[in-house]
Protein backbone atom coordinates (compact mmCIF):
# COMPACT_ATOMS: atom_id res chain seq x y z
CA UNK A 1 0.00 0.00 0.00
CA UNK A 2 1.02 3.57 -0.43
CA UNK A 3 2.42 5.15 2.68
CA UNK A 4 0.09 7.47 3.95
CA UNK A 5 1.01 10.63 6.27
CA UNK A 6 0.81 9.70 10.44
CA UNK A 7 -1.98 12.41 10.31
CA UNK A 8 -4.01 10.84 7.61
CA UNK A 9 -3.28 7.07 8.77
CA UNK A 10 -4.70 8.41 11.82
CA UNK A 11 -7.95 9.27 10.77
CA UNK A 12 -8.42 6.07 8.83
CA UNK A 13 -7.71 4.34 12.08
CA UNK A 14 -10.31 6.29 14.12
CA UNK A 15 -12.76 7.05 11.04
CA UNK A 16 -13.26 3.20 9.25
CA UNK A 17 -14.60 0.34 11.21
CA UNK A 18 -16.20 -1.46 8.31
CA UNK A 19 -16.00 0.44 5.91
CA UNK A 20 -15.84 -1.34 2.12
CA UNK A 21 -12.80 -1.23 -0.27
CA UNK A 22 -13.06 -1.90 -3.60
CA UNK A 23 -10.07 -2.69 -5.85
CA UNK A 24 -10.20 -2.42 -9.41
CA UNK A 25 -8.55 -5.41 -10.78
CA UNK A 26 -5.18 -4.25 -12.74
CA UNK A 27 -1.62 -4.16 -12.88
CA UNK A 28 -1.42 -1.91 -10.34
CA UNK A 29 -4.82 -2.11 -8.35
CA UNK A 30 -6.25 1.11 -7.18
CA UNK A 31 -8.06 0.94 -3.49
CA UNK A 32 -10.81 3.27 -3.41
CA UNK A 33 -11.77 3.71 0.45
CA UNK A 34 -15.19 5.11 0.31
CA UNK A 35 -16.04 7.68 3.18
CA UNK A 36 -19.62 7.60 5.47
CA UNK A 37 -20.89 11.13 5.92
CA UNK A 38 -18.93 12.86 8.95
CA UNK A 39 -15.60 10.60 8.09
CA UNK A 40 -12.55 11.34 5.88
CA UNK A 41 -12.09 9.68 3.00
CA UNK A 42 -8.65 8.70 1.06
CA UNK A 43 -7.48 7.38 -1.56
CA UNK A 44 -4.07 4.85 -1.64
CA UNK A 45 -2.53 3.04 -4.32
CA UNK A 46 -1.25 -0.19 -4.55
CA UNK A 47 1.91 -0.51 -6.68
CA UNK A 48 5.33 -0.74 -6.15
CA UNK A 49 7.36 2.07 -3.79
CA UNK A 50 4.73 4.74 -2.66
CA UNK A 51 2.74 6.05 -6.24
CA UNK A 52 1.20 4.56 -9.14
CA UNK A 53 2.93 4.52 -12.08
CA UNK A 54 0.69 3.82 -15.34
CA UNK A 55 1.59 2.94 -19.02
CA UNK A 56 2.81 6.27 -19.80
CA UNK A 57 5.05 6.39 -16.66
CA UNK A 58 3.41 9.41 -14.98
CA UNK A 59 3.53 8.26 -10.95
CA UNK A 60 0.53 9.46 -8.94
CA UNK A 61 -0.20 10.45 -5.69
CA UNK A 62 -3.78 12.22 -4.49
CA UNK A 63 -5.02 12.70 -0.99
CA UNK A 64 -8.82 13.66 0.24
CA UNK A 65 -9.33 14.73 3.93
CA UNK A 66 -12.23 15.89 5.57
CA UNK A 67 -10.40 18.88 7.39
CA UNK A 68 -12.52 21.55 9.66
CA UNK A 69 -16.10 20.51 8.14
CA UNK A 70 -18.46 18.62 9.75
CA UNK A 71 -19.17 16.54 6.65
CA UNK A 72 -16.54 15.07 4.09
CA UNK A 73 -18.55 15.66 0.96
CA UNK A 74 -15.53 15.65 -1.48
CA UNK A 75 -14.04 13.08 -3.63
CA UNK A 76 -10.99 11.34 -5.73
CA UNK A 77 -10.42 9.28 -8.83
CA UNK A 78 -7.42 8.20 -10.49
CA UNK A 79 -7.81 5.72 -12.86
CA UNK A 80 -5.00 4.00 -15.25
CA UNK A 81 -7.27 1.25 -17.07
CA UNK A 82 -9.75 1.52 -20.09
CA UNK A 83 -8.67 4.44 -22.15
CA UNK A 84 -5.71 2.96 -24.61
CA UNK A 85 -2.94 3.94 -22.22
CA UNK A 86 -4.47 7.37 -20.91
CA UNK A 87 -4.85 8.19 -17.41
CA UNK A 88 -8.03 9.67 -15.94
CA UNK A 89 -8.10 11.50 -12.78
CA UNK A 90 -10.66 13.64 -10.98
CA UNK A 91 -11.25 15.67 -8.26
CA UNK A 92 -15.23 16.31 -7.06
CA UNK A 93 -15.85 19.20 -4.20
CA UNK A 94 -19.61 18.62 -3.60
CA UNK A 95 -22.04 20.57 -1.55
CA UNK A 96 -24.90 20.66 0.39
CA UNK A 97 -24.59 16.45 1.04
CA UNK A 98 -22.48 13.91 -0.26
CA UNK A 99 -24.74 12.21 -2.75
CA UNK A 100 -23.87 13.53 -5.91
CA UNK A 101 -20.12 12.71 -5.81
CA UNK A 102 -20.68 9.37 -4.57
CA UNK A 103 -23.22 9.37 -8.03
CA UNK A 104 -20.00 10.81 -9.91
CA UNK A 105 -17.16 8.65 -8.51
CA UNK A 106 -18.20 5.79 -10.15
CA UNK A 107 -20.53 6.76 -13.32
CA UNK A 108 -18.08 9.60 -14.77
CA UNK A 109 -15.82 7.67 -15.42
CA UNK A 110 -17.68 4.70 -16.95
CA UNK A 111 -19.56 6.66 -19.54
CA UNK A 112 -16.35 9.01 -20.26
CA UNK A 113 -14.73 5.71 -21.18
CA UNK A 114 -18.08 4.74 -23.38
CA UNK A 115 -17.59 7.87 -25.25
CA UNK A 116 -14.45 8.12 -25.81
CA UNK A 117 -14.62 4.46 -27.34
CA UNK A 118 -12.00 3.21 -25.04
CA UNK A 119 -9.37 6.00 -25.68
CA UNK A 120 -9.72 5.24 -29.28
CA UNK A 121 -11.19 9.10 -29.48
CA UNK A 122 -8.06 10.45 -26.93
CA UNK A 123 -5.24 8.47 -29.52
CA UNK A 124 -6.83 9.82 -32.37
CA UNK A 125 -5.98 13.40 -31.75
CA UNK A 126 -9.00 15.11 -33.42
CA UNK A 127 -9.82 17.42 -30.51
CA UNK A 128 -13.44 18.83 -32.14
CA UNK A 129 -14.61 14.92 -32.07
CA UNK A 130 -12.99 14.57 -28.14
CA UNK A 131 -14.28 17.99 -26.93
CA UNK A 132 -18.34 17.03 -28.34
CA UNK A 133 -18.22 13.13 -27.00
CA UNK A 134 -16.70 15.52 -23.39
CA UNK A 135 -19.62 17.69 -23.35
CA UNK A 136 -22.28 15.65 -24.52
CA UNK A 137 -20.91 12.86 -21.62
CA UNK A 138 -20.94 15.56 -19.35
CA UNK A 139 -24.89 16.54 -20.12
CA UNK A 140 -26.08 13.16 -20.09
CA UNK A 141 -24.40 12.13 -16.72
CA UNK A 142 -26.06 14.87 -15.21
CA UNK A 143 -29.52 13.97 -16.54
CA UNK A 144 -29.19 10.64 -15.18
CA UNK A 145 -27.37 12.26 -11.71
CA UNK A 146 -30.91 14.28 -11.64
CA UNK A 147 -33.36 11.06 -12.33
CA UNK A 148 -30.76 9.31 -9.34
CA UNK A 149 -31.48 12.02 -6.97
CA UNK A 150 -35.11 12.40 -7.40
CA UNK A 151 -35.80 8.75 -7.42
CA UNK A 152 -33.80 9.04 -3.80
CA UNK A 153 -37.36 10.53 -2.62
CA UNK A 154 -35.91 13.33 -0.29
CA UNK A 155 -35.36 16.61 -1.11
CA UNK A 156 -31.47 15.85 -1.91
CA UNK A 157 -29.99 19.55 -2.85
CA UNK A 158 -26.65 17.87 -3.54
CA UNK A 159 -24.33 18.68 -6.08
CA UNK A 160 -20.92 18.72 -7.18
CA UNK A 161 -17.92 20.49 -9.63
CA UNK A 162 -15.76 18.25 -10.93
CA UNK A 163 -12.08 18.78 -12.12
CA UNK A 164 -11.39 16.17 -14.46
CA UNK A 165 -8.54 15.00 -16.68
CA UNK A 166 -7.17 12.62 -19.33
CA UNK A 167 -3.40 12.06 -19.38
CA UNK A 168 -0.59 10.51 -21.23
CA UNK A 169 2.72 11.00 -21.25
CA UNK A 170 2.87 14.13 -24.47
CA UNK A 171 -1.00 15.22 -23.65
CA UNK A 172 -3.43 16.20 -21.69
CA UNK A 173 -7.31 16.87 -22.39
CA UNK A 174 -8.60 19.34 -18.96
CA UNK A 175 -11.56 20.74 -17.60
CA UNK A 176 -9.38 22.45 -15.08
CA UNK A 177 -6.02 22.25 -13.21
CA UNK A 178 -2.62 23.83 -12.63
CA UNK A 179 1.04 22.50 -14.18
CA UNK A 180 4.36 23.28 -12.91
CA UNK A 181 6.50 23.99 -16.04
CA UNK A 182 10.05 24.80 -14.49
CA UNK A 183 8.98 25.26 -11.46
CA UNK A 184 6.52 28.09 -12.83
CA UNK A 185 3.11 27.74 -11.59
CA UNK A 186 0.95 27.66 -14.76
CA UNK A 187 -3.27 28.00 -14.71
CA UNK A 188 -4.49 26.26 -17.35
CA UNK A 189 -8.18 27.19 -17.45
CA UNK A 190 -10.07 29.76 -14.60
CA UNK A 191 -12.60 28.22 -12.11
CA UNK A 192 -16.35 29.19 -12.82
CA UNK A 193 -17.95 31.23 -10.44
CA UNK A 194 -20.71 33.87 -10.19
CA UNK A 195 -18.91 36.98 -9.46
CA UNK A 196 -15.38 38.74 -9.75
CA UNK A 197 -14.22 40.71 -12.74
CA UNK A 198 -12.42 38.14 -15.49
CA UNK A 199 -13.49 36.57 -18.42
CA UNK A 200 -15.10 33.75 -17.16
CA UNK A 201 -16.96 34.87 -14.67
CA UNK A 202 -18.41 38.31 -16.48
CA UNK A 203 -19.31 35.31 -19.22
CA UNK A 204 -21.53 33.45 -16.00
CA UNK A 205 -22.94 35.61 -14.55
CA UNK A 206 -24.45 37.18 -17.88
CA UNK A 207 -25.23 33.29 -18.87
CA UNK A 208 -27.35 33.15 -15.29
CA UNK A 209 -28.94 36.23 -15.80
CA UNK A 210 -30.56 35.59 -19.13
CA UNK A 211 -31.52 32.17 -17.99
CA UNK A 212 -33.73 34.13 -15.54
CA UNK A 213 -31.48 33.80 -12.26
CA UNK A 214 -30.50 36.77 -10.26
CA UNK A 215 -26.91 36.92 -7.82
CA UNK A 216 -26.74 38.79 -4.77
CA UNK A 217 -23.25 38.55 -2.56
CA UNK A 218 -21.36 36.84 -5.57
CA UNK A 219 -24.15 33.85 -4.97
CA UNK A 220 -26.94 32.52 -7.52
CA UNK A 221 -30.31 33.82 -5.57
CA UNK A 222 -28.13 34.29 -2.91
CA UNK A 223 -27.62 30.70 -2.50
CA UNK A 224 -24.83 28.76 -4.06
CA UNK A 225 -21.27 30.57 -4.89
CA UNK A 226 -20.35 28.25 -8.47
CA UNK A 227 -22.26 28.14 -11.70
CA UNK A 228 -21.17 25.04 -13.03
CA UNK A 229 -21.92 21.56 -11.32
CA UNK A 230 -23.41 18.41 -11.63
CA UNK A 231 -27.02 17.94 -9.62
CA UNK A 232 -28.52 20.73 -8.15
CA UNK A 233 -31.52 20.17 -8.83
CA UNK A 234 -33.38 23.28 -7.56
CA UNK A 235 -31.11 25.13 -10.16
CA UNK A 236 -32.36 23.07 -12.83
CA UNK A 237 -35.56 20.62 -12.75
CA UNK A 238 -36.86 22.33 -9.67
CA UNK A 239 -36.64 25.96 -10.44
CA UNK A 240 -39.90 26.97 -9.45
CA UNK A 241 -39.95 24.55 -6.39
CA UNK A 242 -36.85 26.61 -5.30
CA UNK A 243 -38.83 30.20 -5.95
CA UNK A 244 -41.82 29.11 -4.42
CA UNK A 245 -39.89 27.80 -1.48
CA UNK A 246 -37.82 31.24 -1.12
CA UNK A 247 -41.18 33.03 -0.76
CA UNK A 248 -42.56 30.34 2.12
CA UNK A 249 -38.82 30.76 3.81
CA UNK A 250 -39.51 34.72 3.77
CA UNK A 251 -35.80 35.22 1.03
CA UNK A 252 -38.12 37.00 -1.37
CA UNK A 253 -41.57 38.52 -1.96
CA UNK A 254 -44.62 36.93 -3.67
CA UNK A 255 -44.09 40.15 -5.83
CA UNK A 256 -40.62 39.72 -6.49
CA UNK A 257 -41.40 35.87 -7.18
CA UNK A 258 -44.21 36.80 -9.69
CA UNK A 259 -41.63 38.61 -11.78
CA UNK A 260 -39.28 35.73 -12.54
CA UNK A 261 -39.44 34.02 -15.94
CA UNK A 262 -37.09 31.08 -16.13
CA UNK A 263 -35.40 30.44 -19.37
CA UNK A 264 -32.75 28.22 -19.07
CA UNK A 265 -31.14 26.43 -16.08
CA UNK A 266 -28.94 28.68 -13.78
CA UNK A 267 -26.30 26.13 -12.86
CA UNK A 268 -24.65 24.05 -15.74
CA UNK A 269 -22.73 20.93 -16.00
CA UNK A 270 -21.37 22.04 -19.22
CA UNK A 271 -17.05 21.71 -19.12
CA UNK A 272 -15.11 23.98 -20.50
CA UNK A 273 -12.29 21.86 -22.40
CA UNK A 274 -8.73 22.03 -23.47
CA UNK A 275 -6.00 20.16 -24.65
CA UNK A 276 -2.52 20.93 -23.78
CA UNK A 277 0.70 19.48 -25.14
CA UNK A 278 3.42 19.16 -22.84
CA UNK A 279 6.50 20.50 -23.13
CA UNK A 280 10.05 19.84 -22.10
CA UNK A 281 9.58 22.02 -19.06
CA UNK A 282 6.20 20.32 -18.09
CA UNK A 283 7.58 18.59 -14.78
CA UNK A 284 3.92 17.54 -12.98
CA UNK A 285 -0.01 18.40 -13.19
CA UNK A 286 -1.76 19.02 -9.55
CA UNK A 287 -5.39 19.08 -9.81
CA UNK A 288 -7.05 20.18 -5.92
CA UNK A 289 -10.38 21.36 -4.62
CA UNK A 290 -11.29 24.84 -2.81
CA UNK A 291 -9.94 23.18 0.44
CA UNK A 292 -6.48 23.91 -0.91
CA UNK A 293 -6.56 26.89 -3.37
CA UNK A 294 -8.64 28.95 -1.36
CA UNK A 295 -5.52 29.63 1.26
CA UNK A 296 -2.70 27.95 -1.07
CA UNK A 297 -2.33 30.07 -3.79
CA UNK A 298 -1.10 28.20 -7.70
CA UNK A 299 2.91 29.61 -7.26
CA UNK A 300 3.26 28.44 -3.37
CA UNK A 301 1.76 25.02 -4.18
CA UNK A 302 4.20 24.22 -7.33
CA UNK A 303 7.16 25.96 -5.19
CA UNK A 304 5.62 23.65 -2.42
CA UNK A 305 5.32 20.40 -4.62
CA UNK A 306 8.67 20.29 -6.21
CA UNK A 307 10.83 21.23 -2.90
CA UNK A 308 9.15 18.00 -1.67
CA UNK A 309 9.84 16.29 -4.55
CA UNK A 310 13.40 17.37 -4.56
CA UNK A 311 13.89 16.18 -0.79
CA UNK A 312 12.42 12.35 -1.42
CA UNK A 313 10.90 12.33 -5.06
CA UNK A 314 7.31 10.74 -3.25
CA UNK A 315 4.56 11.61 -5.05
CA UNK A 316 2.00 10.26 -2.38
CA UNK A 317 4.15 11.54 0.34
CA UNK A 318 4.09 15.59 -1.35
CA UNK A 319 0.49 15.32 -1.99
CA UNK A 320 -0.07 14.47 1.87
CA UNK A 321 2.18 17.02 3.25
CA UNK A 322 0.48 19.67 0.50
CA UNK A 323 -2.63 18.67 2.50
CA UNK A 324 -1.30 19.34 5.69
CA UNK A 325 0.14 22.89 4.75
CA UNK A 326 -3.77 23.57 3.85
CA UNK A 327 -4.65 22.58 6.95
CA UNK A 328 -1.75 24.54 8.81
CA UNK A 329 -2.92 27.61 6.79
CA UNK A 330 -6.36 27.23 8.75
CA UNK A 331 -8.34 25.68 5.98
CA UNK A 332 -11.88 25.17 6.64
CA UNK A 333 -13.11 23.36 3.94
CA UNK A 334 -12.39 19.45 2.57
CA UNK A 335 -8.71 19.10 1.26
CA UNK A 336 -8.42 16.91 -2.09
CA UNK A 337 -5.84 16.74 -4.22
CA UNK A 338 -4.19 14.52 -7.03
CA UNK A 339 -0.62 15.39 -8.35
CA UNK A 340 0.59 13.56 -11.63
CA UNK A 341 4.31 13.77 -11.90
CA UNK A 342 5.27 13.40 -15.38
CA UNK A 343 8.30 11.47 -14.60
CA UNK A 344 10.43 14.01 -17.09
CA UNK A 345 12.50 15.45 -14.04
CA UNK A 346 15.69 14.90 -12.24
CA UNK A 347 14.00 15.28 -8.47
CA UNK A 348 17.85 14.88 -7.02
CA UNK A 349 19.18 17.19 -8.85
CA UNK A 350 17.17 20.19 -8.70
CA UNK A 351 18.16 23.47 -6.93
CA UNK A 352 15.61 24.32 -3.78
CA UNK A 353 12.78 26.68 -4.78
CA UNK A 354 12.09 29.45 -2.41
CA UNK A 355 8.40 29.83 -1.38
CA UNK A 356 6.47 32.81 -1.22
CA UNK A 357 8.30 35.37 1.57
CA UNK A 358 4.71 36.66 2.81
CA UNK A 359 3.41 32.99 3.44
CA UNK A 360 6.49 32.10 5.34
CA UNK A 361 6.64 35.76 7.36
CA UNK A 362 2.91 34.51 8.16
CA UNK A 363 3.62 31.43 9.75
CA UNK A 364 6.94 32.70 11.34
CA UNK A 365 4.34 35.13 13.08
CA UNK A 366 1.81 32.72 13.93
CA UNK A 367 4.29 30.40 16.00
CA UNK A 368 5.46 33.22 17.64
CA UNK A 369 1.67 34.42 18.52
CA UNK A 370 1.28 30.85 19.87
CA UNK A 371 4.51 30.60 21.71
CA UNK A 372 3.83 34.03 23.09
CA UNK A 373 0.42 33.10 24.16
CA UNK A 374 1.48 29.99 25.84
CA UNK A 375 4.19 31.76 27.83
CA UNK A 376 2.01 34.54 29.04
CA UNK A 377 -0.60 31.66 29.77
CA UNK A 378 2.24 30.05 32.03
CA UNK A 379 2.96 33.31 33.49
CA UNK A 380 -0.84 33.71 34.62
CA UNK A 381 -0.48 30.60 36.73
CA UNK A 382 2.24 31.27 38.43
Amino acid sequence: MALLSPRLQRFLLTKYHGDSLKTTANKSSLVNIKARSRSCSAIAIDAPGSSLTDVAGIRWGSTSLQGAREEMEDGVVVRSDGLDGFSFAAVFDGHAGFNSVKFLRDELYKECCAALQGGLLLRGNDFKTIREALQETFKQVDAKLLNWLERNGEEDESGSTATVMFVENDTLVIHMLVQSCSGKAEVLTHPHRPYGSNKASLQEIKRIREAGGWIVNGRICGDIAVSRAFGDMRFKTKKNEMLKKGVEEGRWTEKFASRIQFSGDLVTASPDIFQVTFGKDSEFVLLASDGLWDYINSSDAVAFVRNQLRQHGDVQLACDALAQAALDQRSQDNISIVIADLGRTDWQGLPFQQQNFAYELGQAFATIGIVSLGIWMSTSLL
